[in-house]
């Protein structure tokens, strides 16, 4: 589980991280060099290189990073199998709260729309990460549309999978527009109302199934 950073080497491992984060963000990853991620952790090339020892690997954990303070949340046996999840709704709650959430850091949501098209290329150090994440995505999503979809009064007579597929091509969908324009796009607005298409509504008690719209 994520933690605040205590020895100096984590203090160090973080600041770097935050500063890749910002510079892939800002520039793209093709497009910094280790040289400047390391000069904008206060930090020379070779006290980088210690922690990390090339580009790619360092990549990997800022993408990694983010996405395991999300599945904490929303998906915790993807971290530690046979851990508890929270109840369906209030998963579905968290998952709504993370696209809101993204719309206060339009860096990492820069970062992920600019990596995850230059992934696209099979030579790309981020490539499998890429392809492993979509498939994490559909299956965990499928997964609770099919607990929210039974639970639904009257029960939602739809697949979950191909659902869960166009709810993340919609968030996904939506990051591009939103950064293009972001007073013109709500996010979460438009995933709630995708949402109601299928009787789910946030507005209830965690312990309960989202109620119809």
């Amino acid at each position: 589980m994520s933690h605040e950073p205590r020895t100096k080497g984590e203090r160090t491992r973080a600041r770097i991280l935050d500063s890749a984060t910002e510079l892939f963000s800002s520039s793209g990853f093709n497009a910094v060099s280790l040289r400047e991620i390391a000069a904008h952790a206060g930090l020379t090339h070779a006290g980088l290189l210690h922690h990390y020892p090339g580009k790619e690997s360092l990549l990997l954990e800022v993408l990694s990073r983010r996405d395991r303070a999300d599945a904490e949340g929303l998906f915790p046996r993807i971290l530690e199998p046979g851990a508890p999840e929270p109840p369906r709704g209030e998963r579905l709650r968290r998952l709504v709260a993370v696209i809101a959430r993204n719309s206060e850091t339009p860096g990492l949501v820069s970062l992920y729309a600019k990596l995850s098209a230059e992934a696209s290329a099979p030579d790309h150090p981020a490539h499998s990460y890429f392809v492993e994440r979509y498939r994490r995505l559909r299956t965990e999503v499928g997964a609770l549309l099919e607990e929210l979809f039974a639970a639904a009064e009257p029960p939602v007579k739809t697949e979950p999978g191909p659902a869960a597929v166009q709810l993340l091509a919609l968030m996904d969908g939506l990051q591009t527009q939103w950064l293009l324009e972001p007073d013109a796009v709500s996010m979460e607005a438009s995933v709630h109302d995708f949402l109601c298409h299928y009787g789910l509504h946030m507005d209830t008690a965690p312990e309960q199934g989202p109620v119809t719209c």
